[in-house]
C-alpha cells in the first residue's frame, strides 16, 4: 500500500470526500473538468466491494457525470476504470468535446489536434462552478 499513489494521496485537488471515497479534479491542461472518483480503501476491482459499497461508488460517479453535463454541456462523458498502472479502484470521469485534443479517440490515445487555448481557458473558468455542482449533488 505504501507504493500506491492513490493511497498516499498527496497534493490532490479534492472537491469533496467522505470516509469511503473522494472526488478530485485532475490537473490536466488539455481536459479541464476531468475528475477522478477514488475509493479510499485499497481495493483493486469493483467485485472486491460489497454490493452497497459498489452502489455508493457508482452513485458518486453518476453524480459527478451529471454535474459535468450540467456545467460543460459536453458532446460526451467518458467513464473509465482501468487500474492497469495503479491497481487501486478509481473511476475517470472526463467531459469530451469534438474540439478537444483527442476526440474521437480516448484521451490516452493519439492526439488529433491542438486545442484552442481560448476555449480551454473558457472551460477552466467553469471549474469553480463544476466544483460547486459536485458538492451540491454529493452533500
Amino acid at each position: 500500500m505504501e507504493q500506491c499513489e492513490l493511497c498516499r494521496a498527496g497534493g490532490e485537488d479534492v472537491v469533496i470526500q467522505c470516509q469511503w471515497w473522494r472526488v478530485i479534479l485532475v490537473n490536466d491542461p488539455l481536459y479541464p473538468g476531468f475528475c477522478r472518483v477514488i475509493w479510499n480503501a485499497h481495493e483493486q476491482e469493483m467485485s472486491d466491494l460489497h454490493e452497497a459499497e459498489r452502489e455508493e461508488l457508482m452513485r458518486v460517479v453518476w453524480l459527478v457525470e451529471a454535474a459535468q453535463r450540467e456545467v460543460f454541456q459536453p458532446r460526451k462523458i467518458n467513464l473509465a476504470s482501468l487500474g492497469n498502472m495503479v491497481p487501486h479502484l478509481h473511476w475517470h470521469v472526463i467531459p469530451r468535446f469534438e474540439d478537444d485534443a483527442h476526440f474521437p479517440q480516448p484521451v490516452w490515445g493519439q492526439q488529433q489536434r491542438e486545442p484552442d487555448q481560448a476555449v480551454l481557458e473558457q472551460r477552466r473558468a467553469q471549474l469553480n462552478t463544476l466544483r460547486d455542482a459536485i458538492i451540491y449533488r454529493l452533500s
